[in-house]
């Protein structure tokens, strides 16, 4: 592909910072590993729905799939509470590339939504570090946990959170031709899709 981002061009530039590099010339790529992070959190979360809805399992047998080989992982709030972390960061890490309007809006909107279930997988976290539980509850519980079972509440934080990067990476991939100058190598050519 030889589109580029009008702001940094596909050469690496001397002197041009790491953030520079992942919002310019390595944009593309660096979206595409982290998006497959992003769909394998998706996994652990719906194979986990599967074992309980489809398979019967007790929620506490249900630990996805690195779960059933690593229980700790799942037990110790360590593996979600890592890849709400990861995402966060990504998500706040790859927002400058988004230069369309409506690519920025829906990123940013994803960012925000990511910025709450995060904290809410650091209040799970931080009860299993400290052993104790808010609310006097038998089990680490996040806020919204309180009304909505934990199991679809974070089907749907992952669920919300997904739908506006897909609108952004959307808006980021078919750029409307009335933004002058922003292209990037995520862009898909129109005209050679149509030749």
């Amino acid at each position: 592909m030889s589109a580029v981002h009008a702001h940094a061009g596909a050469r690496v530039v001397a002197g041009e910072s790491f953030m520079d590099r992942l919002n310019s010339t390595w944009h593309e790529r660096g979206l595409q590993i982290f998006m497959f992070i992003v769909l394998a959190h998706w996994a652990e979360h719906l194979v986990q729905a599967i074992q309980i809805y489809v398979l019967g399992w007790p929620v506490p047998k249900s630990l996805g799939v690195l779960g059933l080989f690593y229980p700790w992982l799942i037990r110790s709030e360590t593996l979600h509470y890592g890849y709400a972390l990861v995402m966060l960061i990504g998500l706040f890490m790859f927002r400058r590339g988004f230069a369309e309007p409506d690519a920025k809006r829906w990123w940013t909107i994803a960012l925000v939504i990511q910025f709450f279930h995060h904290f809410e997988h650091l209040l799970l976290f931080g009860q299993y570090l400290t052993g104790h539980n808010i609310f006097d509850r038998p089990v680490p519980t996040s806020l919204i946990q309180l009304w909505v079972p934990r199991v679809e509440l974070h089907l749907f934080y992952n669920t919300i959170v997904f739908i506006p990067m897909v609108i952004a990476m959307y808006y980021h991939m078919f750029p409307a031709k009335t933004v002058p100058g922003v292209r990037c190598t995520c862009a898909w050519d129109r005209s050679k899709a149509a030749a």
